[in-house]
């Protein structure tokens, strides 16, 4: 081989580990970009489930406080 056929082969291996790092790299950038994506997700969808539970506290709040209500009134024509 001559000089110039071994720099044009450490300049190819070069490119190709390059290309292969850069690859590497967008790879762990997307499983990084993934898990981040996924942990928005559970904490939104966990925002979700609490804001369904409050509403669903409120709601029996709300029927509790017209039952008695309605338990008050029928005592005041009862009387």
């Amino acid at each position: 081989m001559t000089q110039s056929t071994h720099e044009e082969t450490a300049k190819g291996k070069q490119q190709e580990e390059e290309i292969v790092g850069g690859r590497r790299g967008t790879v762990e950038e997307e499983e990084e970009e993934e898990e981040e994506e996924e942990e928005e997700e559970e904490e939104e969808e966990e925002e979700e489930e609490e804001e369904e539970r409050e509403e669903g506290e409120e709601e029996e709040r709300e029927e509790e406080r017209e039952e008695e209500e309605e338990e008050e009134e029928e005592e005041r024509k009862g009387i």
